[in-house]
């Protein structure tokens, strides 16, 4: 472990950092609550989706296969209009890899997928999420916050989760561990004007009653 890991690791206990998908692992480990995969958008992505406009990002909700990934989310940038060019493949095998490294690490091929474009504030109280995991990454604008909660008080310090990097978070449904004190939220952004991006994976049980692949898009859009 390098020394700058060592510093982001003793700021916020019981959350790891992961420089490939291999990391992810360490979310089993017994006092972890998270991961983060430090991590960059690939080359040029960032400032691709930084100067289109909202209604061109892609949007849509998603339950699938994790081999499914990479020709849905092309069908949502083609509904949405996100102009085809080499950032927007580049896009959506980024998202097809990361659903790939969940899909491992839980053992799951089923996964629910989120594309959000927000512009106000959304989920601004911080929580923990009714789920087993989740993976979320911010590709435009301020990344998912997090810290430790002390007698129900908000966290402090905040981090954030840099733009690009991903994060996988035990949620109530973890198995046989108790809740962990890291809790989340996303970035109060009500006023200024910034347009995110956020990608947000859920495994979902093969019991589950869902279609194996199911597509809605594009969405409307957060107005609150």
């Amino acid at each position: 472990m390098s020394l700058a890991d060592a510093v982001l690791e003793d700021a916020v206990r019981g959350v790891r950092v992961a420089h490939d998908a291999a990391g992810l692992t360490a979310i089993r480990d017994p006092d972890c609550a998270a991961v983060l995969w430090q991590r960059a958008a690939p080359q040029g992505v960032e400032a691709w989706l930084d100067g289109l406009p909202t209604e061109q990002l892609p949007t849509a909700r998603l339950v699938l296969r994790t081999g499914d990934v990479r020709r849905t989310v092309d069908e949502v940038c083609n509904a949405c209009g996100t102009p085809q060019c080499a950032e927007r493949n580049a896009l959506v095998d980024d998202v097809g890899a990361l659903a790939d490294a969940f899909g491992d690490l839980l053992g799951t091929q089923k996964i629910r997928v989120r594309l959000d474009v927000v512009t106000a504030n959304m989920c601004p109280k911080f929580h923990i999420d009714a789920v087993p995991a989740r993976l979320i990454c911010t590709y435009r604008g301020t990344g998912t916050q997090y810290g430790l909660t002390r007698d129900g008080a908000d966290p402090d310090p905040i981090a954030t989760v840099p733009t690009g990097s991903a994060v996988v978070l035990r949620g109530t449904e973890w198995p046989n561990a108790p809740l962990p004190d890291l809790r989340h939220r996303s970035p109060p952004i009500a006023g200024t004007g910034e347009t995110r991006l956020l990608l947000v994976i859920d495994p979902v049980a093969e019991v589950e009653d869902a279609p194996k692949q199911s597509f809605e898009a594009p969405l409307p859009r957060p107005m609150n």
